[in-house]
């Protein structure tokens, strides 16, 4: 997958015909990573681009993907695992737990969350 990373935008810009290569999650976590933020990471952009046989514009797809991920707040973070793991078929109570769970290993950890606090993000 070949694109080219526009510095003035920000953007990753595909080839004709080919995806974005962010994934729809991504998408919904992050909307769009602001250009300077993907500016201040360029370094890392660049790295990549050295030490793995990423391109440029896979490099930088990688770190907008991964800044969208970590960018994610708790409650759109909360919100989303519950639908995921609640189409799986899980339970209110199972789900909670597993979710307090993720949330306490998370890169940026937040505060703890009872299951109430996490119910009152999930409906209201």
């Amino acid at each position: 997958m070949n694109g080219r990373f526009d510095a003035r935008s920000g953007a990753i810009l595909p080839d004709f015909g080919q995806d974005s290569g962010v994934s729809d999650v991504g998408r919904a976590r992050s909307g769009s990573v602001p250009a300077g933020e993907l500016d201040a990471h360029r370094e890392l952009v660049e790295h990549l681009v050295r030490s793995t046989p990423l391109s440029e514009g896979e490099a930088g797809r990688v770190v907008a993907e991964v800044l969208g991920y970590f960018g994610e707040s708790t409650e759109h973070f909360v919100r989303r695992r519950h639908g995921e793991l609640q189409r799986r078929g899980m339970t209110n109570d199972r789900i909670f737990e597993r979710v307090g769970a993720e949330l306490a290993v998370r890169r940026v950890v937040p505060p703890a969350l009872s299951a109430r606090q996490l119910r009152r993000i999930v409906y209201g």
